[in-house]
């Protein structure tokens, strides 16, 4: 039986335990704490950026994968070296987990970004906020995610915290029509399958909603992102889910804004709404198995993210009053503002599935 260890035990570990037991593939889970979202498969819990505790972790799997992008290159190197198969790799991984980084390799892929700049100084942040109509995006080069680590700023202060701390990445602030994401999965040995182009809604800088496919998106447009996340995921030698988060611009350009190198948000619809999921397509590729079918078995499918917690009581209510929508509770403790879980439906047509999916998201509002 093939063995896949799972560094980290948030809620993408754990949507990847009943993709592993389909596939015969025994999962196991390194998790930072007890009572980890992934607790079903926990085997072992400890620092991900401890070498020896990872190296121990590793040393009965046949492959490593991740929940997050942030164990330390030092210790994917030392797994490296003991002849683990890391996938994604380091050299893969070191572009998901510093934005800097990303934008300089997707610059000489000739990949279509938002203009951008290295910063170092308020300075230098004076500079571009007057080459940029006076507004801009800051990031924190590592460690943003969900909104975190990002701001909007008008002026060449507006950063001086962060720059406290070294380098940070600026960011044109774009006009664009809507966000997107394009997943893709990539096995070692070279093959790709794309999921269909997707669209999310953001609120306050956390995925809320994803509609699949995404709404009025003609064909140029579909190819488009399909051939931009093939590049990015060939150029970067990347090994599993890789999502492409993107704007599209108002004159209709897409625009990478963020990478992810493991199943995402985005791609939770595929569970119940496409014949291959993106956790049954990670294990598959980093295993290098034949990849699955990314077709969807409805017309439209509708994510839509619960926030906070998933009571017993308000689950059963939401089955009662939705029972053709599906339900996935994290098994996290309840929290203001933390992701518990998702709800999915699907269906022929695109407001009739969205309402199915809120009115079955609205049972679990405070």
């Amino acid at each position: 039986m093939a063995v896949v260890g799972v560094i980290g035990g948030g809620q993408l570990a754990r949507m990847m335990i009943p993709a592993a037991v389909a596939l015969g593939i025994e999962i196991r889970v390194l998790a930072e704490a007890e009572g980890s979202s992934a607790r079903l498969a926990a085997t072992q819990v400890g620092d991900y950026r401890d070498p020896a505790t990872v190296l121990a972790f590793a040393a009965e799997c046949d492959a490593i994968t991740f929940d997050h992008e942030h164990v330390p290159q030092e210790v994917l190197r030392a797994l490296e070296a003991e002849g683990v198969a890391v996938r994604p790799g380091p050299d893969a991984l070191l572009y998901a987990q510093d934005k800097l980084l990303m934008r300089e390799r997707l610059g000489a892929l000739g990949v279509a970004m938002p203009d951008w700049a290295r910063i170092e100084t308020a300075e230098q942040l004076g500079a571009f906020l007057a080459d940029h109509g006076g507004r801009a995006v800051v990031k924190t080069a590592r460690g943003g995610y969900d909104g975190k680590g990002v701001r909007v700023v008008d002026d060449a202060h507006g950063a001086d915290d962060w720059l406290a701390a070294g380098a940070v990445l600026v960011e044109e602030l774009v006009v664009f029509q809507r966000e997107l994401a394009q997943l893709v999965a990539r096995r070692p040995s070279g093959e790709m399958r794309a999921w269909p182009l997707v669209e999310t809604v953001q609120r306050d800088g956390v995925c809320a909603e994803v509609i699949a496919p995404a709404p009025r998106a003609g064909t140029a447009t579909l190819r488009a992102a399909e051939e931009l996340a093939r590049t990015v995921a060939e150029g970067l030698g990347v090994t599993g889910v890789l999502a492409v988060e993107l704007f599209e611009a108002a004159d209709g350009r897409l625009l990478v804004n963020e990478l992810a190198m493991r199943p995402h948000n985005s791609g939770h619809f595929s569970i119940d709404g496409s014949t291959t999921s993106q956790f049954a397509q990670h294990l598959r590729a980093v295993l290098d198995w034949p990849l699955g079918d990314t077709a969807p078995v409805a017309p439209v499918s509708v994510m839509i993210n619960v926030f906070g917690g998933l009571p017993e009581a308000s689950i059963r209510t939401a089955l009662a009053h939705q029972p053709a929508v599906a339900v996935h509770a994290y098994g996290k403790d309840p929290r203001p503002g933390r992701k518990a879980g998702h709800v999915t439906a699907v269906g022929a047509e695109l407001d009739d599935t969205a309402y199915r999916a809120r009115a079955a998201a609205a049972c679990f509002d405070d």
